[in-house]
């Protein structure tokens, strides 16, 4: 998988990132949604919504969570991360 096989989750508003995974998937066969921290939230609806009301026949082969440490030393704090892989079944 490439970087541009990849959907990095943030602020934008769902529609923009759906739009993101739907253009990913036409190119490609599957895509992974990333997120961290608030923005897991979003990554999730990004994916309920591109499988309800865009790709129905859209698989999750995969949930992947986990944390990391950002910050300064003496500062560092866990985020917590996730990362779903979505791919086309196979015709």
């Amino acid at each position: 998988m490439s970087a541009k096989d990849r959907i990095y989750v943030g602020s934008k508003p769902i529609l923009a990132y759906v739009t993101a995974v739907v253009t990913s998937l036409s190119r490609s066969d599957s895509v992974s949604v990333m997120a961290r921290g608030r923005a897991i939230s979003t990554a999730v609806d990004v994916v309920e919504m591109t499988k309800r009301s865009f790709l129905s026949d859209l698989v999750v082969d995969g949930i992947d969570i986990g944390t990391e440490r950002l910050g300064e030393a003496g500062a560092e704090r866990n985020v917590s991360t996730i990362s779903i892989q979505l791919t086309k079944p196979k015709v």
